[in-house]
């Protein structure tokens, strides 16, 4: 279900602020979520994947390939997760919740 765009012409001059702070607020927090979501990756693939002892300044080939099969299926989980839950919102949304 698309979501509709409120005419801004027919908006005062607060009601434009309100929405523009309301935009500004839910993409804080969206940049907030995506780089916590991108710290907990990195740190859990390093546990997975990268030796304890640094001996070279570079990944060996098992390393890079596990870091990137552990970055793919983090990604894969968080795209299936984000289905999972736009079709609970928009089930949620149907019903009139």
């Amino acid at each position: 279900m698309a979501q509709q765009v409120p005419d801004m012409s027919k908006m005062s001059q607060t009601e434009k602020d309100a929405m523009m702070a309301q935009v500004f607020a839910n993409a804080t927090t969206e940049m907030e979520y995506r780089v916590e979501l991108f710290n907990k990756m990195v740190s859990g693939c390093h546990e997975k994947c990268i030796d304890k002892k640094y001996k070279d300044g570079d990944l060996n080939v098992g390393e890079n390939s596990c870091v990137d099969r552990c970055t793919s299926k983090y990604w894969q989980c968080v795209g299936i997760v984000g289905q999972m839950l736009g079709a609970a919102d928009a089930a949620a949304a149907q019903t009139g919740r």
